[in-house]
């Protein structure tokens, strides 16, 4: 589905910030101020429109378009020695458009199309391969995201990643990771994405039954599923990834331990699970706004914490261990998540294609969001930056300190040593209220997160926002 199963990577995403006026909809475990004391209880535990789940700070609704200057300054000038570089490519092509999806995809496009997007995105990486901050570098992990990237053809990808290479080498890359519809896949499709040299291939399951997976907009069916994860095994990738989502139209109790049963029974080395939310430009919204609807048609928060709870646990009676508050991996000594890992900890990441978002030098950025204004920008030799913001030290440091509390463990020596900042004395009343709230617990220098603080964790990270991006706008 997205970036391998790493939602809180997904850099290119629209929105990406709960804000108040979704607080309600995004039940916690806990009472905020933000909610009236008036407000039913399954009005507060329902699913409504709108992103909660955080991916990037500052929030994105602060980065401001025209700013390109501050682009290229950052690529102006040289990297950080110890700066990780890795390498986001957007492959915005899909068979069908799920109602729940909230991306950049398109599935109207012709094989000249997609050929004419593809050399573009060449375009790009040329011109930027060639700024100061890139120019020398080799990227650590790599990661072809979407859309749908197993759309393209067998070679189609192997034209496209051996011109990457030559720009580019990967010579240094851990980790390539690469995101798959079932249904696109075939046993000379898998083997040249094994070719290309993808170490972790994850799977878009979402759900195992076909009516679910039909009346929610997906593409493929269950006997593709097998079919695909059969074919995967068989190519012998290091790493597959499975995705689902607790919580679609029409999910029921049932439906869910089956599809715990069915992850358990192929075992994979890691699974990766979402909580279904419904962003605004959706299928669902759209239908929810027509018929005067606030609440979605789908599990309540109360009902998909649990079942992602219930799910872990079966996960690690199996064997496994939660390694965030979505991931569960077989073998944490070998099943790693590197570009969740360096990313969260403050590497540059250029995105490459339409709304692709990048991290350079301090500096986030999102490439133009229509198709045809980027391609416009790419044959004018022009960077098709769209919006930006140009962080601060303390911006940065809050940045790696949210995105690394979803990881359920922060070391407080690691802020110390690298921003010399004390995050537990920083944030000591907000760390005590969320400790007498049971959700986590702070021990020995780190900040550990219960079970049910990481099941809800993008709601309890803004209390550590800076006040001024504590906002009811959405992008």
């Amino acid at each position: 589905m997205v970036l391998g199963g790493q939602r809180g990577l997904n850099v290119w995403k629209w929105g990406g910030f709960c804000n108040k006026s979704n607080y309600q909809g995004v039940w916690c475990p806990r009472i905020r101020e933000e909610q009236s004391m008036t407000t039913a209880t399954e009005q507060k535990k329902a699913t409504r429109a709108g992103n909660y789940f955080i991916s990037n700070y500052p929030p994105f609704s602060f980065w401001s378009e025209g700013a390109n200057p501050e682009v290229e300054e950052a690529y102006a000038q040289l990297a950080q020695a110890e700066t990780p570089l890795g390498l986001y490519h957007h492959i915005p092509f899909c068979r069908k458009r799920c109602h729940f999806c909230y991306f950049r995809v398109y599935t109207d496009k012709s094989a000249a199309d997609i050929k004419q997007y593809l050399d573009a995105t060449l375009q790009e990486l040329e011109m930027m391969a060639k700024k100061p901050l890139i120019q020398g570098r080799q990227p650590k992990f790599i990661y072809f995201g979407g859309g749908t990237p197993s759309y393209l053809s067998a070679k189609q990808l192997g034209e496209l990643t051996d011109r990457m290479k030559k720009i580019l080498p990967w010579d240094e890359a851990e980790e390539v990771a690469f995101e798959c519809e079932p249904g696109t896949l075939n046993e000379g499709k898998l083997k040249a994405i094994k070719d290309i040299g993808v170490t972790r291939l994850s799977l878009g399951i979402e759900n195992f039954d076909d009516h679910i997976l039909e009346i929610n907009g997906r593409a493929h069916r269950s006997k593709e599923v097998g079919r695909a994860y059969e074919r995967a095994r068989a190519e012998g990738f290091e790493q597959i990834n499975i995705d689902l989502i607790a919580g679609m139209i029409e999910e029921t109790e049932e439906n869910w331990q089956r599809n715990i049963e069915k992850t358990i029974e192929l075992s994979p080395e890691s699974v990766t699970i979402y909580q279904m939310e419904i962003p605004y430009n959706t299928t669902i919204y759209k239908e929810m706004k027509d018929a005067g609807k606030l609440v979605a048609p789908v599990a309540d928060w109360e009902t998909k914490r649990r079942w992602v709870k219930e799910a872990f646990a079966a996960l690690e009676s199996a064997g496994y261990t939660i390694g965030s508050g979505y991931t569960a991996v077989k073998n944490p000594a070998k099943t790693k998540f590197l570009y969740r890992d360096l990313l969260w900890g403050g590497a540059d990441l250029l995105g490459l294609g339409v709304a692709s978002f990048s991290h350079a030098a301090g500096v986030h950025y999102q490439n133009l969001t229509e198709i045809d204004e980027y391609t416009k920008a790419i044959s004018e030799g022009v960077m098709p930056t769209k919006r930006s913001f140009r962080t601060t030290e303390e911006q940065r440091m809050i940045r790696e300190f949210i995105l690394q509390m979803k990881l359920g463990k922060v070391d407080g020596d690691y802020f110390a040593q690298k921003f010399g900042v004390d995050v537990l004395n920083r944030w000591s009343g907000e760390l005590a209220q969320l400790s007498e709230e049971k959700l986590l617990s702070v021990q020995s220098g780190q900040i550990l997160l219960e079970r049910d603080g990481l099941l809800c964790v993008d709601n309890i990270l803004h209390d550590f926002f800076l006040p001024e991006h504590r906002t009811d706008r959405i992008v």
